[in-house]
């Protein structure tokens, strides 16, 4: 998966499609990403002790990482990754304008 931690994404497909979020957590085992406040589920929840509050919470649910593209800030869209060596050390690239990301 070429999508990480802390990247800017357009999601592609969806009910959210066209819109831009951060990656909060990117799940390589599962192929997922969960993404800054959006996918929003409403879940009911027990108390379990006196850490955890019972209620209604908002839950952060995981979009499948085929449905988003990493946001390339150069040329303002999505970009395909590819990675090459820069100094001793492997780097992602956009492919259509080979901006380090």
């Amino acid at each position: 998966m070429k999508i990480r931690k802390g990247d800017d994404v357009l999601v592609l497909s969806g009910k959210y499609r066209g819109n831009r979020a951060n990656v909060e957590e990117a799940l390589p085992s599962v192929n997922k990403v969960i993404l800054d406040n959006l996918n929003v589920a409403k879940r009911a929840t027990k108390q379990s002790g006196a850490t955890m509050q019972a209620g209604i919470i908002d839950k952060l649910m995981p979009l499948s990482a085929s449905n988003v593209a990493v946001w390339c800030p150069k040329h303002k869209g999505p970009a395909k990754i590819g990675s090459e060596i820069v100094d001793d050390k492997k780097v992602r690239v956009c492919r259509k304008c080979g901006e380090v990301l």
